[in-house]
């Protein structure tokens, strides 16, 4: 019957969701949380649209739920009580792609940590090093980790000291983990602490390793699970006691649990904010009262519990009523004392603002920050598709995203999130001139907000819809007031769209326009010097009798795919060839350019000279007469299988590798710009590297 029960309220729960029920309103029903609901029901449904949201995930690398990551949870709780650590980040990779995906949070609110939700793997932040070197990274303090992770130290600002560290086994990575401690925390981690982590960090590599070995990976759910403080269970009369002590007292009382919403509020608290305390539970205080929706009130918040430590503001309840509130934070929440104040000289006076005046939240603001630092590093298009896509969604809230370019009068879509590729590909390339919202807003550069569906379709009517999505945000990429594109943002729920969000969004859009913009300008010139490059190297090797030949060009690392390495095999004889590979100072079209001109010079010259070390003096001459500033490395060697012999030279270059028959190694060392010979048991294959 439990069995039967379940399957029913499953099915109710799938049937809501298609009629297009947000996991609040599903919550609600049931009596649970919004994230509660999304959590316990989301991979109930086998058709329809869960189906059409599990594909796009897929197709956009993103693991569709949670598969026994809760298996983590007591590994989390005993590694948090053990070092007295106040947050706690777990992270695992997604699988098939460069990602890391918040598994689990403790001690902390989704709002903080929605930038940090997904994480590329070449992203410089701690948990990253701590799986690349396989090992522990300790950052003591805020001066160094804002000069060791500058955009960390920027997004938050706060004193805090931090730890990270991977979960391996052998030569697996299976993850990390991120511990914060509030400042007074001694400069240095003790034995005890180090061993702790140490210890946790195998015991979760371990379940890792046995779950995969099994068949059931535990992969980390779309929304990070948070892990609520362990709270005793109070007696029923000491909460009555203490409820009427709160209320006797004069001044206001009140706590907010770690995502900034109100739990419980005194009738003295209530009279100083001037508001029934029925309207403020369940909500965050700055989203209901417009005269707290400041960004340093918010910010204090945010300090509060990224720190562990007291802080206060001064807010002016209008008209003139200036309040104090001191936060005093733990790991279950914070309690707030409201008391009134004399109005500092820096308080703000005036009448109650309008709702067409509500500033930027806080963490909007440091949200948009961590945007700016990440496409930075963005080098392609398609590079800052992908990073926008992982900022954006966790970030600012939206279940949907589209971007696009506008190439030969169409919008081309370069990433997404949050749709299924059907429905992608029914709207790429539409034109622009299409009675489109996208194309609308692009040509006459002005977003567009619709708050709702019906707003939506009163304005398009026959527009195509993604499943239920009701509220959207059409944001024109604009740069030097040139059209390049469009971002697009696509909501579950109706949404009102405050001034204050649209013009977040705004900002948002003209970020990634610039980065786009610079993007495109780096894949031009990667292409064109790609293009030169691969044009200027040989197409085919050789055949050589006696030798068997292969070529391998591998780029180092990343943004080192273009410049001026060169190889060349050419045949002296049917029987004998110079092999050549050099390198020349630069990764532009300018090394790419010079490198040409220096492997034609290697391959003229060797038709007439096969004495390696003449060979690099003709082909140094050419390097004079050019009066190029760019240096060229080069290894020259003449090899004649007949004979086993090779002779080499070698003007600046890596020295050549000789590989034996039984697998040892030697490094041939040439005194430059030296010439010698090699006698070897079995042909040489060279392999230029």
């Amino acid at each position: 019957m439990p069995e039967l029960a379940g399957q029913l309220v499953g099915a109710a729960v799938q049937a809501d969701r298609q009629a297009g029920a947000g996991w609040a309103q599903i919550g609600a029903s049931l009596g649970i949380g919004a994230e509660a609901a999304r959590s316990r029901f989301e991979r109930m449904a086998p058709t329809g649209m869960g189906r059409v949201n599990n594909s796009a995930r897929s197709a956009d690398c993103t693991d569709v739920s949670g598969v026994g990551v809760e298996r983590l949870d007591p590994i989390m709780t005993d590694v948090m009580h053990e070092t007295g650590a106040s947050v706690g980040l777990l992270y695992l990779p997604q699988t098939g792609c460069q990602m890391l995906q918040l598994a689990l949070a403790s001690g902390v609110s989704r709002q903080i940590i929605a930038p940090w939700t997904r994480i590329r793997a070449d992203t410089p932040i701690p948990v990253v090093d701590a799986m690349r070197q396989r090992g522990l990274v300790w950052l003591a303090s805020q001066q160094e980790i804002a000069r060791r992770y500058p955009m960390l130290g920027i997004t938050l600002p706060y004193d805090f000291m931090l730890a990270a560290a991977p979960f391996t086994s052998g030569d697996q990575v299976w993850g990390g983990i991120v511990l914060l401690w509030p400042v007074w925390h001694p400069p240095q981690l003790d034995e005890h602490e180090r061993q702790a982590i140490t210890t946790h960090c195998q015991r979760a590599a371990s379940l890792l390793e046995q779950a995969t070995a099994l068949g059931r990976p535990l992969v980390a759910p779309e929304t990070p699970r948070l892990l609520a403080a362990q709270v005793s269970p109070s007696d029923p009369a000491q909460a009555m006691a203490a409820h009427g002590f709160t209320e006797r007292l004069p001044m206001g009382c009140c706590a907010l649990d770690l995502d900034g919403r109100l739990t419980f509020i005194n009738s003295a608290a209530a009279r100083l904010v001037d508001a029934g305390a029925a309207s403020l539970l369940g909500q965050r205080p700055w989203e209901v009262l417009l005269w707290l929706d400041d960004p340093l009130f918010e910010d204090r918040y945010r300090a509060a519990v990224i720190t562990r430590r007291p802080t206060s503001f001064i807010a002016l309840r209008p008209p003139d009523m200036p309040l104090l509130f001191q936060l005093y934070p733990s790991d279950s929440g914070i309690s707030v004392h409201i008391t009134p104040a004399e109005p500092p000289a820096t308080t703000r006076t005036g009448k109650q603002p309008r709702p067409q005046d509500e500033p930027v939240g806080a963490i909007s603001l440091y949200h948009l920050t961590h945007l700016a630092a990440g496409i930075t590093e963005a080098a392609g298009v398609q590079d800052v598709a992908e990073r926008a896509a992982d900022h954006i969604v966790p970030a600012f809230g939206p279940q949907g995203m589209i971007l696009m370019t506008a190439q030969e009068g169409r919008l081309h879509i370069i990433g997404h999130r949050g749709y299924h590729p059907d429905f992608v590909r029914l709207i790429d390339g539409s034109t622009l001139a299409s009675a489109t919202p996208a194309a609308h807003a692009l040509s006459t550069g002005t977003p567009a907000f619709f708050p709702t569906f019906t707003d939506f379709e009163r304005a398009y009517p026959g527009a195509p819809r993604f499943e239920q999505r009701s509220a959207w945000a059409f944001l024109p990429l604009l740069s030097s007031s040139r059209p390049i594109g469009m971002l697009v943002l696509s909501y579950d729920q109706p949404r009102p769209f405050p001034p204050a969000e649209r013009a977040i969004l705004t900002s948002l859009a003209g970020l990634i326009a610039q980065a786009v913009e610079r993007a495109r300008l780096y894949d031009a010139k990667h292409a064109l010097a790609h293009a030169l490059q691969t044009g200027l190297l040989p197409r085919a090797l050789p055949r050589v009798n006696g030798l068997e030949v292969a070529a391998r060009y591998l780029p180092a690392g990343h943004g080192m795919e273009v410049g001026g390495d060169f190889y060349d095999l050419i045949p002296c004889s049917p029987d004998q060839a110079i092999a050549a590979i050099g390198d020349v100072q630069g990764h532009d079209t300018a090394a790419a350019a010079l490198m040409g001109q220096v492997r034609t010079a290697v391959h003229s010259h060797a038709h007439v000279e096969t004495s390696p070390g003449n060979l690099l003096g003709r082909t140094n001459q050419l390097l004079t007469d050019l009066d190029t500033e760019l240096f060229t490395s080069c290894l020259i060697a003449h090899l004649d299988p007949c004979r086993q012999r090779a002779r080499l030279a070698n003007a600046g270059h890596p020295p050549p590798l000789l590989c034996q028959p039984d697998g040892h190694v030697e490094v041939l060392r040439l005194p430059p710009p030296g010439c010698c010979s090699v006698s070897t048991p079995t042909p040489t294959t060279p392999q230029p590297r």
